[in-house]
């Protein structure tokens, strides 16, 4: 079976078509590598999310539940908040020991420290 003149365009043609959508595919591909490499920008952790995680990591690690937090603020390295704990159940409750933990936690919310700042009867108030 002979080639036709024609035949020979159809085919130069499709070699043509063939070259570009292999060139098209390479381009995507590395475009899609490229993205992939990149770092994806992380958000920081809302507020409410840093504020349950440190009461959560308090309390796995003092074995202690924490009642309230009583202070959050935003630092340069990450987070500092003031935790209020039940530290001794006692009847009545008035008479339970309670202590407040400072916590300071990384940009990302994990725990980087904490430390008891002060214990208290939960009847009693700061004096002035």
């Amino acid at each position: 079976m002979a080639n036709t003149p024609e035949d020979t365009q159809n085919t130069q043609n499709d070699s043509q078509n063939d070259s570009q959508n292999d060139s098209q595919k390479d381009t995507s591909a590395r475009a899609t590598s490229a993205r992939a490499h990149q770092q994806p920008q992380e958000q920081p952790p809302s507020p409410m999310r840093v504020l349950r995680g440190a009461c959560a990591q308090l309390a796995e690690l003092t074995g202690m539940e924490a009642e309230s937090v009583s202070s959050f603020e935003r630092t340069e390295d990450g987070w500092t908040l003031n935790v209020e704990v039940l530290e001794l159940a006692r009847v009545p409750d008035t008479m339970s020991l309670l202590a407040s933990y400072e916590v300071e936690l990384d940009a990302h919310g994990e725990l980087s420290g904490y430390r008891r700042v002060r214990r208290y009867e939960r009847g009693r108030s700061d004096r002035s």
